[in-house]
Formats: structure tokens, C-alpha cells, sequence
């Protein structure tokens, strides 16, 4: 089922998460006892991240670097299709414009939809890995729109060959990304909400927002958006502090605040055991109130710490 669908369908508030694949060389079994951990509590669906090649340098025998061009992480539509049919949950499936061109993204588009995989959400990606600005690849996108615009053709059978007769037509549901504290580019967060605007008007279906740590950044970013004319459902994320290191990496990674509140109690946790108790109880405290405020549905970034996000489930649904 689309996701779309899932939202006008819901008779409750719903639960959903997001996956990473394995690095190469690992195996899916351990996203699988992710999933099989919290298919528990009825995920009414389940987003699987997407991540561009990455560029190494080998050191050769005789001393020189060579330059290697990797992907860490393969295997996203493979991973969607084995959970979508393994456990019955549809599968959310990352497509990014980062190291893609127009016609890599169509294929991966032709096969989701022989595959029976009809959510996407549209993301333009991160800089490559080793640098501060996004850089296109030649041939694809800028920005995430112009990728909502090409699944958007392809839902009207316009394929980028124009030769082409009798196309069929796609079925997708797009979601978007959206940035309660602005994406980090962005000069203000006036800007960021007129690109999010520009991405739904180009056909995109909901919204679900990077993670935050305050309830009232995403209920002003919802009362923002909602004014500027956006009217489709906007999902927040969340995601429970699974260690120390979380509170140096987040912020930097992802451009959002810690409350002072958060950040005192984190600090005063001695044992890893210990802020994992602090993010779960900070993430149960997000979760009651969103819920209590009526939103359509919470959405948990997992990073591997599926146990965390058992727990806030289980008290708050």
C-alpha cells in the first residue's frame, strides 16, 4: 500500500522507522532482527536509507595513491524488497540525487516499480564524503524537486527517452524532506520552507522532517509551512541519544539544537546505559506530547538502536 494511502486510511497515530543498510561485505540479518524487533508494534511502514559512492585513495606498492571510487552501503533496493515481502510492511525506499544521473534514477525506478515498491522519498543526498558543498554529478540534479518532477513523469508514463511508445506508467508515492531548524545550506529558514514548497507543488505527497529534540521547533515549523500554503501531512522524526558522542556529532551533522534541559541530564549520566535511559525518557517525553497534539504519526530514526525505540514505542503507543 502507498503511503499516501496508509495516511488517509489511519484510524490512529502511526508508528514508522528507518533503516540503514549494512556496510559491504556485512549481511542483511541484522536489519532483519531490526525489523522483526519492531514489526511487534506494527510499523505501518518502513524507510530504507540510500547512500552515494565515496571516493578513497589506496596507497600502491610503489608509494603513489590511487583513487578509488566506492559505495560503503549498496543494497537499497534489494533491502526493501526482501523486508516489504518478508514481513508484509511496506517499504519506504531513499532515492538521492547525489552521484546520480537522470538515467541511473529512472532505472532504479523502472525496477522498484517491477519489484511492486511504490513509496520513494526524494532527497537530494549529502555532499560527497571529503567535501563542504554539493556538487551534481553530471547529468543529474540539484535539487530534490527536479528528482520529485522525474518520478512525477513517470507516474504520467513520460520516460526520458521520448521514443518511447506505449510507456507504461508508475505508481509512486513521494515523500519529501522537510527541516524544522532549516537544512543547513539554507540562509534562513523563510528560504528553506519556499524550497519545501517549491518540492511539494512539483507533486510530492507528505513531509517528514529531519530530527529534532524541542517539540516547539516542529510545532512553529508545521505552523510556518501550513501559512506559506503547504497542506500535505508533515510526519516528524525523531531518534532516542544512543551515546556521549551523539551530542558533538548530532548538532554538527545535522544543524540542530539540544535543549538545555536534554544536555544537563546527558551530562550527568555516568554509563552508556545511563543516556541511553536519559534519550529514551527525552524521546517518550517528545512522543507523548506529539501524539497528545494530534499529529498523523511519529517517525524514528533507528541508527542500529532498535532496542531504544522499542521502549518509546511501547510506552507511548
Amino acid at each position: 500500500m502507498r503511503v499516501c494511502e496508509i495516511l488517509k486510511q489511519a484510524n490512529k497515530p502511526l508508528f514508522t522507522f528507518e533503516l540503514v543498510p549494512p556496510l559491504k561485505g556485512g549481511n542483511a540479518q541484522q536489519i532483519m532482527e531490526t525489523v522483526r524487533t519492531l514489526s511487534e508494534f506494527e510499523p505501518a511502514y518502513i524507510n530504507v536509507t540510500n547512500h552515494q559512492e565515496e571516493v578513497t585513495y589506496i596507497e600502491r606498492p610503489d608509494g603513489l595513491l590511487e583513487r578509488r571510487t566506492v559505495r560503503k552501503r549498496p543494497g537499497t533496493i534489494a533491502l526493501s524488497a526482501l523486508i516489504q515481502y518478508t514481513f508484509n510492511i511496506p517499504v519506504v525506499t531513499h532515492l538521492i540525487c547525489g552521484g546520480s544521473t537522470a538515467d541511473q534514477i529512472e532505472n532504479d525506478l523502472v525496477e522498484l516499480h517491477f519489484l511492486g515498491l511504490e513509496n520513494v522519498l526524494a532527497l537530494r543526498g549529502d555532499p560527497a564524503a571529503g567535501t563542504k558543498r554539493f556538487v551534481p554529478t553530471s547529468g543529474g540534479y540539484t535539487y530534490s524537486s527536479e528528482l520529485v518532477e522525474q518520478i512525477v513523469n513517470l507516474n504520467d508514463g513520460i520516460y526520458l527517452d521520448p521514443t518511447l511508445k506505449n510507456a507504461q506508467k508508475t505508481n509512486f508515492c513521494i515523500g519529501v524532506a522537510g527541516y524544522p531548524e532549516k537544512h543547513g545550506e539554507a540562509p534562513n529558514l523563510e528560504e528553506d520552507i519556499a524550497m519545501l514548497k517549491q518540492k511539494v507543488g512539483s507533486g510530492a505527497h507528505y513531509i517528514v522532517t529531519q530530527m529534532f529534540f524541542d517539540n516547539e521547533v516542529f510545532f512553529r515549523f508545521v505552523d510556518r509551512c501550513r501559512a506559506a500554503g503547504i497542506t500535505v501531512p508533515i510526519i516528524p522524526g525523531l531518534k532516542p541519544i544512543g551515546s556521549r558522542r551523539d551530542l558533538a556529532t548530532i548538532p554538527q551533522t545535522f544543524h540542530v539544537d539540544f535543549p538545555v534541559e536534554l544536555v544537563e541530564h546527558l551530562k550527568g549520566a555516568k554509563t552508556l546505559a545511563e543516556i541511553r535511559e536519559v534519550g529514551v525518557w527525552w524521546c517518550i517525553k517528545q512522543t507523548e506530547e506529539l501524539l497528545g497534539r494530534g499529529v498523523e504519526g511519529v517517525h524514528f530514526y533507528t541508527l542500529g538502536k532498535a532496542e531504544s525505540v522499542a521502549k518509546v514505542v511501547k510506552a507511548c503507543y
